[in-house]
């Protein structure tokens, strides 16, 4: 029978890594990952977990390892955070494009210089065409939960391709929470075992990741692109499974009093809870405002954000990151694209804030709110407004 037991999310995540029985860890320690594949290491030298334990020297090194495993068909699991998950980045693209499941926690963190520890999404967006599977989660139950369907989703063999599950470093990973752990009985009917359908085999010899000459790159990085978008239906599958069977649902584009709101804030991750507690707040003060929260990240759920825009009158977007040089943050530039052909659509505000782990509080959120509700009404010099600046 699922237990709520308090535990740090981080040692949660390891938790729900061993009773998805995954086969093989590498990963090298970076702040504020290190609780995770710390706790994997006890759990493995312990005798609680039977798999392979690779301790790695870079990051690099531990997808490259987990590159391996993977190709064998091992249920592979790595976590990172920030400048870690850079020097792992060339070896992310080969990830995907040889349709590898891997699995990886990604703990954000904001990149160097300055030197920072604390979280934002700057890591994450840096990442965001290598073509992974993203999801972002905002506590440690979704974290927990969705790294359960990562492995389940990225297994399908409709599907076939790695997966980030992104969380708020310190905000989300350091936190202490009551978390529903599933029985290792409901977990196996959902979770079947790995069945990686070509792996490699010295019987048996194949090629992964071979030469592409011009003549079949651009083929292969098509269906690559196609296989990504349609994944969407096995995502949105499998967290409707997830629901049935646990009683918690999970969406691409998630709601929050929004159905009637004149005006939509859109987050991601952990500030949507402290943005939920002002969405209430201005409710109750008669303002009309209502929360999305974007849960998928790649594939991109371009459908999905025009049917819940669509009544709006305006929509405001929170960036954690910053697209040096770009126009908007980079969600809310993917916003605009989803957006740009529709005959009625809201007026659009970006803001970036909550940069090195910087708090967004619920007081900042109204006044986010009506910051950009002035600037849809009279407008703004800026292509997007950074919020918090000291000047």
């Amino acid at each position: 029978m699922a237990q709520r037991v308090g535990m740090e999310v981080s040692v949660a995540i390891g938790e729900m890594v061993k009773m998805a029985d995954a086969d093989v860890i590498a990963a090298y320690p970076i702040t504020p990952q290190t609780h995770i594949v710390e706790h994997l290491a006890e759990l493995v030298a312990n005798g609680e977990l039977d798999a392979e334990y690779i301790p790695v020297e870079s990051e690099h090194s531990a997808m490259s390892a987990c590159l391996g495993a993977s190709a064998a068909g091992a249920r592979t699991f790595t976590a990172t955070a920030g400048q870690g998950l850079e020097l792992m980045h060339e070896v992310l693209y080969v990830a995907s494009s040889m349709r590898l499941p891997v699995v990886m926690a990604v703990v954000n963190r904001a990149l160097s210089a300055p030197l920072s520890v604390w979280g934002d999404h700057s890591d994450a967006m840096a990442c965001r065409d290598t073509g992974w599977i993203q999801i972002f989660t905002e506590n440690g139950q979704e974290v927990v939960d969705n790294i359960l369907c990562a492995f389940r989703i990225a297994e399908d063999n409709k599907v076939l391709l790695p997966i980030m599950v992104h969380l708020d470093g310190f905000h989300v990973s350091h936190v202490i929470e009551p978390i529903i752990l599933p029985d290792q009985k409901e977990i196996n009917p959902f979770l079947p075992v790995n069945n990686y359908p070509l792996p490699l085999n010295p019987s048996q010899p194949v090629a992964m990741g071979d030469f592409g000459p011009p003549f079949i790159y651009t083929e292969t990085k098509w269906a690559q692109e196609m296989n990504l978008r349609k994944s969407l239906d096995t995502i949105v599958g499998v967290w409707q499974n997830f629901g049935d069977r646990f009683g918690r649902y999970y969406k691409p584009v998630e709601h929050y009093r929004s159905d009637d709101a004149e005006v939509l804030l859109l987050t991601m991750g952990s500030f949507s809870e402290t943005a939920m507690t002002a969405i209430d707040k201005m409710r109750n003060e008669g303002r009309n405002v209502g929360l999305l929260k974007l849960r998928l990240w790649r594939p991109f759920p371009f459908n999905e954000i025009r049917k819940a825009v669509a009544k709006a009158k305006a929509l405001i977007v929170l960036d954690r990151a910053l697209s040096f040089g770009g126009l908007n943050g980079p969600v809310c530039s993917e916003i605009k694209a989803a957006l740009y052909n529709q005959p009625d659509k809201p007026k659009i505000v970006s803001f970036v804030g909550g940069l090195g782990g910087r708090d967004i509080t619920i007081t900042d959120f109204e006044n986010i709110v009506a910051w950009g509700i002035e600037i849809t009404e009279k407008g703004s010099k800026n292509e997007f407004e950074i919020y918090g600046v000291r000047e």
